[in-house]
């Protein structure tokens, strides 16, 4: 696939299949990732891989409850309350697979790197055949103490990527983008 392709064609894909994700495969989205841009060349990532869907269930959970206990007041709070208070909505859209990318090290860059990480995986899924997704509703409980816990996280860590791999059962049609605002200098 050419590298336009995929970034034109990736998607936020939130039905999957239950078909597993072999280890190889994951192993190959790690690769990509690890290729991305980081500053001083730190490489300040780790990678857990969770296919365990009663423990993914058990975060959702938890999530869920985090989540609801300390949303800010924005435009889409009353959207993402109704969501989260749904006891049938599992976070990770029981994807097979998340993988969490958390930082290890401490650096002024480590969220920048690890979210560059993560596009490098996001692409090399999409160009797989593969659907992904970034789970912004993990991030924060991932980051508490009883987040760290449930994934055998140490305290350093910081949670950044969850993202969510598995095969898609339904790709979502492009939405439109917005005309970029581009000021020219010189």
């Amino acid at each position: 696939m050419e590298l336009n392709q995929a970034i034109s064609g990736r998607r936020a894909v939130r039905k999957y299949t239950d078909q597993a994700i072999d280890e190889r495969t994951i192993r190959c989205l790690i690769d990509a990732a690890i290729h991305a841009p980081n500053a001083v060349n730190q490489q300040p990532w780790a990678f857990t891989v969770v296919r365990d869907q009663n423990l993914l269930d058990r975060v959702s959970s938890e999530a869920k409850s985090h989540m609801l206990a300390t949303m800010p007041e924005t435009t889409h709070a009353d959207h993402f309350r109704v969501e989260l208070d749904d006891p049938k909505f599992q976070i990770f859209y029981h994807a097979p697979a998340l993988i969490l990318i958390s930082a290890i090290a401490q650096g002024p860059w480590i969220v920048e790197d690890c979210a560059l990480a993560a596009e490098n995986l996001m692409l090399t899924a999409y160009a797989a055949g593969l659907g992904t997704c970034w789970i912004g509703f993990a991030q924060s409980f991932l980051n508490t103490s009883d987040g760290k816990n449930m994934l055998g996280l140490p305290d350093a860590w910081v949670s950044v990527a969850p993202i969510i791999v598995g095969h898609a059962k339904e790709v979502p049609s492009p939405v439109p983008r917005k005309e970029p605002n581009v000021r020219w200098i010189g």
